[in-house]
């Protein structure tokens, strides 16, 4: 008798929410799933927008999966998102979470796209001796166990779906992600919202991310800058996924005007 089985993880598959004609690309995390950005997902559908939640290569399946996986790869992930989003929809936001934030501009910079959304996003890395010596860490420890998750919502962190470990040599991918966004950062020209929480523990306030950003985004139409309060780093997800979802419905429905973009 045949099996239900399937490769991605329970709960964590890609969705799509038909709608109007404006559409949403959401893109999510490093080691992450769809799953974290379906709660904002839900509320920008509620708002009439056609919204697609893509799956990373090498996500969502298992750890091996992604220390197979390149940078390059992950941003192909969002090209596909994009090109079918393009097929059916006149405006295109592209709206991620952390890494998803990266992989948003990066690909801002290089297709035309009508609103970017970042949610706590890094410019960089913090300064760590480890980095200097990745490729010799990810051969005497091919993956790095992930500590407890930091959420502010206990029960929302219930239904968290992540790898409980990454992948060593994903963090060189990471490096190399961040330096082709930073290098591509004077051609977004599109309306962007960076989002962060103040009490963020992987992206930390302290280290300048969104100050980083706003000099580097010169030639952005527009650049809407957000902090909130009470947020782990999964800002759809955790305690202030309403008002997180309230601030880039709020910036997309000015950002994709049609008299604002002709």
């Amino acid at each position: 008798m045949h099996t239900h089985s399937q490769l991605i993880l329970p709960t964590a598959e890609p969705f799509f929410f038909p709608g109007g004609e404006h559409g949403c690309l959401l893109i999510h995390g490093f080691t992450g799933t769809p799953k974290e950005m379906r709660p904002l997902g839900e509320r920008l559908a509620a708002r009439g927008y056609t919204v697609l939640g893509i799956r990373l290569a090498g996500h969502a399946t298992t750890p091996d999966d992604m220390r197979r996986s390149t940078w390059r790869h992950w941003a192909a992930s969002v090209e596909d998102g994009y090109h079918l989003l393009r097929g059916i929809t006149t405006r295109i936001a592209l709206v991620g979470l952390s890494m998803g934030g990266v992989l948003a501009l990066y690909t801002a910079s290089r297709l035309p796209v009508d609103a970017v959304a970042a949610l706590a996003t890094p410019h960089h890395l913090p300064d760590d001796p480890r980095l200097k010596i990745l490729p010799l860490l990810a051969l005497l420890r091919p993956y790095d166990p992930k500590g407890e998750p930091q959420w502010v919502d206990p029960e929302a962190v219930k239904d968290l779906v992540t790898y409980p470990v990454t992948p060593t040599r994903a963090y060189g991918e990471l490096l190399q992600l961040l330096a082709a966004m930073r290098a591509g950062l004077p051609q977004v020209t599109a309306p962007t919202l960076l989002l962060y929480s103040r009490q963020d523990p992987v992206v930390q306030a302290k280290e300048g991310h969104m100050q980083a950003f706003a000099a580097a985004l010169q030639n952005a139409a527009s650049l809407t800058q957000h902090w909130v309060e009470g947020s782990g780093h999964i800002l759809p997800a955790d305690a202030q996924r309403e008002t997180v979802a309230e601030i880039v419905g709020t910036f997309l429905h000015t950002a994709l005007q049609p008299d604002k973009n002709p």
